[in-house]
């Protein structure tokens, strides 16, 4: 019997994604999540928001059986930790106390998007078999790279359930998270989602809705048909407001704004509020698909009451009711959004340490806040509002 040659792959590190054919991309990712596309990944180095010079060094990962290209992974060298929201501080300040450094450090992610996705795309004529072989090479292949060029470790962050099972099965560590996602149980408009709430929960939602609304307006304009002055008041209260929180003007810079709504605008529905003069007073920022809304930047000029619940959770949950969207994605973190609704969701990630001791360390660590993680999720869940507490 003739047996079957083993396959041979070989990894290259790409640092601009414009080295890769778009078709090749969308091919392996799809064009349905919009933050796996190749236009907004594209987007972020075209403006140089990510860049060496922004800490996020483009090396993305591409994989390949003799000229065809098998798998495709975004991948960035990190010389620190900021847009990445899965925090892993005490690690580097641990490296520190120890004078090893923790950075540079490898991370396949979508830089400051906290957005769950597919982090390997496949060629479709991969077997599943060989997609878990596959990631077995592409675990060892990484680490190996961490440890020739004295890196410390690197990192899958917001992986799917399908690509963390594989990722675990190929023996990289597991660390999860918690967020917070509004669930679409087939309403028919916003009163008949306050209607499965409790009383009391259900009179704050409305008490904080005519707050936001007494005085403004609130509409979404489709971000391919949004005008440059309206795309321009965005990013004027995106910068305001980062600028008070922060001390900066924000990641993303207009010229990234510019670039997604002429390539994916689309995908994009800015919300526009303004006051009854007409004038712009807040904006945000979202992104939709065939089945979830993502919410994920806003900002406002002026002080309004109630305006951010207005405009980055109720808006976002009436537009989810009208569109037959099954999930209402509103960002990272923020376990206020339990009483408006929102349902703890556990989020993963993969880890590979070089160093041994701290592989260890760091190992322990992840197992013991899994536990914390899953008694936090149980304390959220008995205290969502609706009247069964049941969605």
């Amino acid at each position: 019997m003739k047996k079957t040659q083993a396959r041979v792959y070989k990894y290259k590190f790409i640092n601009n994604i414009s080295d890769i054919d778009s078709k090749v991309w969308h091919d392996f990712f799809g064009v349905e999540h919009p933050f796996t596309r190749y236009e907004y990944l594209s987007a972020l180095e075209m403006s140089r928001c990510v860049s060496a010079e922004t800490g996020w060094t483009p090396m993305h990962l591409m994989v390949m059986d003799a000229d065809n290209v098998v798998a495709l992974m975004p991948l960035y060298l990190k010389t620190h930790s900021w847009g990445e929201y899965v925090f892993d501080w005490a690690w580097a300040e641990a490296y520190e106390r120890h004078n090893i450094d923790y950075y540079p450090k490898l991370v396949s992610s979508i830089p400051f998007t906290p957005t769950t996705g597919q982090r390997i795309g496949f060629n479709s004529e991969l077997s599943t078999l060989e997609q878990q072989q596959l990631i077995g090479h592409i675990q060892t292949y990484l680490s190996q790279a961490v440890i020739k060029h004295n890196w410390s470790s690197w990192h899958c962050l917001f992986t799917t359930p399908d690509q963390q099972q594989q990722l675990t099965q190929a023996g990289v560590m597991e660390r999860v998270g918690c967020q917070f996602h509004w669930h679409n149980q087939g309403y028919v408009d916003f009163t008949d989602f306050l209607g499965t709430l409790t009383s009391r929960k259900r009179k704050n939602i409305l008490k904080e809705r005519t707050l936001a609304r007494q005085q403004l307006a609130f509409r979404f304009v489709d971000g391919d048909k949004a005008t440059s002055e309206q795309w321009q008041g965005f990013v004027r209260c995106y910068q305001n407001t980062y600028l008070k929180r922060s001390g900066h003007t924000g990641y993303l810079s207009p010229a990234f704004f510019e670039q997604i709504a002429a390539t994916m605008g689309a995908s994009i529905r800015l919300l526009m509020i303004e006051n009854i003069e007409g004038q712009l007073v807040a904006s945000a920022l979202y992104f939709v698909s065939g089945t979830h809304l993502f919410g994920r930047y806003w900002g406002a000029l002026t002080e309004c009451d109630g305006v951010h619940f207005e405009a980055c959770y109720y808006q976002g949950i009436e537009y989810a009711i009208a569109n037959k969207l099954a999930v209402f994605d509103a960002g990272a973190q923020g376990e206020h959004k339990v009483a408006r609704g929102f349902s703890p969701v556990k989020t993963t990630s993969s880890h590979f340490i070089a160093h041994e001791g701290f592989n260890e360390a760091i190992g322990h660590f992840c197992e013991q806040e899994q536990s914390h993680i899953d008694i936090y999720m149980q304390q959220m869940c008995e205290q969502l509002p609706y009247k069964t507490n049941d969605k």
